[in-house]
């Protein structure tokens, strides 16, 4: 059935109806039904999965106190109705009472001035017997009474002269607009509860929020499992009455964060989150997210394990890496020129370009080679656990923390470098305790105060704008300040095919070693793979190197072998476009139409005056 159900009062008007509504609504279902009769019958109808109901204002107003759970449209009188009555009817020049549920209708003045007319206005009240608004208006002077069917019959049992308004082709757009509009809303609003249903019900963290009034407004399975509440019983419940220990009704009030709090919940060690919700300075509640002690501590050592796995060595140097195009070779003369520094650096590249080889073979070429090289991944952890990687942690921080505590990578990378691959996913508070770090030379493990002297160079690494990421307060400027002291950035594959040819046969004749078969590459093929975008760059042609030679039962690979499995990758891509090339489009454009205004330019572009400037000097643009 049709979301959008429209009440009439007849067949005839039915018929109207969907004339006029058949060109730009044909989806909105009609029916014959007012006041009482409107009210029995749409119950079964929200069944249906009708959401918007349109009708006249009587019938509108009994279904809005009927209180059914549907969005109701006024099917409003217009001028254009008073008029098309008064001309159809020949009541030029009479003095005329709108006997109606309908609160004003717009032009009514101006209408009176055009016909000649007066026009009284009398809005029915809940209840109001037909007859006796008649009769008010009648004996208040009109000569005429309009309105909907009731209110004619009356009159006519009165002996008073009446005309029926009938709905209008203007009424009946004007009421399908809007009924749309809210109908439209109503499915993005569904969409997003679904969005953050889906999000709370798979969160692997417990949530819980409240709202003003420190009512329990979400409170999803994870929490249930953590806390052993029943959702039911705590949903609409004041949070006091079931978590007296959250203390999230004072972060509402006082609209602080409470950050990486732990304490004792039903029984129950948790870390908690809390933050306020505040909307346009105003706080309209909190939400706490929380994790059992018990839990981080073994999430910590899956990932310590598997990242101490690989050891704090770097193996990979200048000569592993592959490649004789001019962007790479330039690539290669920066990295080596600045390993021979202590600095920062920031490598810049698409995923799949080789980021961590270049990590480890500027570390290998600095003076700190024979240091450690500690490599952790950003985004892989979640923000607790990245903090406690990062800087350590005391005898006694959280329950069942090593009694010897554990020194972070800050410590365990002393006199050696950390690679801190997917900067950009790092949270904005791990981000501040960071920035900390490299202009104190210092860190100091959570749980403790004692301050521990590190020597470190870090080298960091996004696939992300972090200039957009800055202007969008989701990375400190400080921060990207402090590691974009030198900048290196690896180009893609696409834009280098003569490298194709050096990372295909490298590639083949790694997989010939390990598979004991030699496998070689047809020209045709060889051509194919160079007119490839390769949207995952040198980790996308690796792994199909890699199937072709499990796969293929012949030595030699050709186009033929390629073309369905190239066609595959493709599908969902297209080649990429340069990031750079865009952004300089972009920024050409705007300083084109402000006449060289960076301030201006900034403002359209959304921009801070000063990331334009920077994003002008990275890519090289002069105006």
């Amino acid at each position: 059935m049709a979301n959008i159900l429209f009440l009439v009062s007849d067949d005839a008007m039915i018929k109207y109806a969907r004339e006029v509504l058949a060109a730009g609504y044909p989806d909105i279902e009609l029916e014959t039904a007012f006041f009482t009769k409107a009210v029995e019958l749409l119950p079964s109808r929200i069944a249906k999965g009708v959401e918007v109901v349109a009708a006249r204002a009587g019938t509108a107003l009994s279904i809005k106190q009927a209180q059914l759970n549907i969005s109701v449209v006024e099917i409003p009188i217009t001028s254009f109705d008073i008029m098309r009555v008064v001309h159809e009817d020949n009541l030029y020049a009479k003095d005329i009472a709108i006997v109606t549920y309908s609160e004003m209708i717009l032009g009514i003045d101006s209408l009176a001035e055009l016909l000649n007319s007066k026009f009284f206005q009398y809005t029915m009240r809940n209840n109001q017997n037909y007859e006796s608004a008649v009769l008010e208006a009648f004996q208040d002077g009109a000569e005429v009474i309009l309105g909907g069917a009731r209110v004619v019959e009356a009159a006519k049992r009165l002996n008073i002269p009446a005309s029926l308004i009938k709905i209008g082709k203007e009424s009946l757009l004007q009421a399908a607009r809007e009924a749309k509009q809210i109908q439209q809303a109503l499915e993005i609003e569904t969409a997003k509860r679904g969005f953050f249903s889906t999000i709370l019900d798979y969160a692997y963290d417990g949530i819980v929020t409240i709202d003003k009034e420190n009512t329990i407004t979400a409170f999803n399975p994870a929490a249930q499992n953590i806390l052993k509440v029943n959702k039911s019983k705590a949903l609409g419940q004041p949070i006091e009455q079931i978590m007296p220990q959250l203390r999230l009704g004072t972060v509402s009030k006082t609209k602080q964060d409470d950050i990486h709090r732990i304490i004792d919940l039903n029984g129950v060690r948790i870390m908690c989150n809390k933050v306020p919700i505040i909307v346009n300075g105003k706080s309209f509640g909190a939400v706490a997210t929380f994790q059992e002690i018990s839990k981080i501590q073994q999430m910590e050592a899956i990932i310590r394990q598997e990242i101490y796995a690989r050891g704090h060595i770097a193996k990979l140097h200048f000569s592993d890496v592959v490649g004789e195009s001019t962007e790479m070779v330039t690539a290669i003369e920066n990295a080596t020129d600045f390993a021979a520094t202590d600095f920062s650096i920031l490598i810049l590249g698409e995923t799949g370009t080789g980021k961590e080889v270049f990590a480890q073979s500027i570390h290998n070429m600095s003076k700190r080679a024979k240091g450690p090289f500690v490599a952790i991944n950003c985004a892989a952890l979640p923000a607790q656990i990245l903090e406690s990687e990062l800087f350590g942690y005391v005898s006694g921080a959280f329950t069942g923390a090593s009694k010897e505590g554990k020194p972070g990578v800050f410590e365990v990378a002393h006199g050696g470098t950390i690679f801190l691959d997917e900067i950009a996913e790092m949270d904005y508070v791990n981000q501040g305790r960071l920035l900390r770090v490299l202009q104190e030379k210092t860190v100091v493990r959570l749980g403790s105060h004692k301050v521990l002297p590190v020597d470190v160079r870090i080298i960091a690494a996004t696939n992300k704008d972090l200039d957009l990421l800055i202007s969008e307060n989701k990375f400190r400027d400080d921060l990207y300040y402090r590691l974009n002291v030198l900048s290196l950035e690896l180009p893609p594959l696409r834009t280098r095919t003569t490298d194709i040819r050096l990372y295909a046969n490298t590639f083949l004749q790694e997989c010939s070693a390990g598979l004991s078969r030699k496998f070689s590459l047809s020209r045709d093929a060889m051509q194919c793979l160079e007119e490839y975008p390769w949207p995952g760059n040198i980790r996308e042609l690796k792994n199909l190197i890699q199937r072709l030679t499990v796969t293929t039962k012949t030595a030699v690979i050709d186009r033929a072998l390629l073309t369905p499995i190239l066609k595959h990758n493709r599908t969902g891509s297209s080649p990429v476009p340069s990031r750079n090339s865009r952004l300089i489009d972009e920024i050409k454009t705007a300083l084109a139409e402000t006449k060289g205004n960076y301030s201006a330019a900034a403002k359209l572009l959304g921009i801070h005056r000063m990331t334009l400037r920077r994003r002008m000097q990275k890519l090289g643009i002069e105006y």
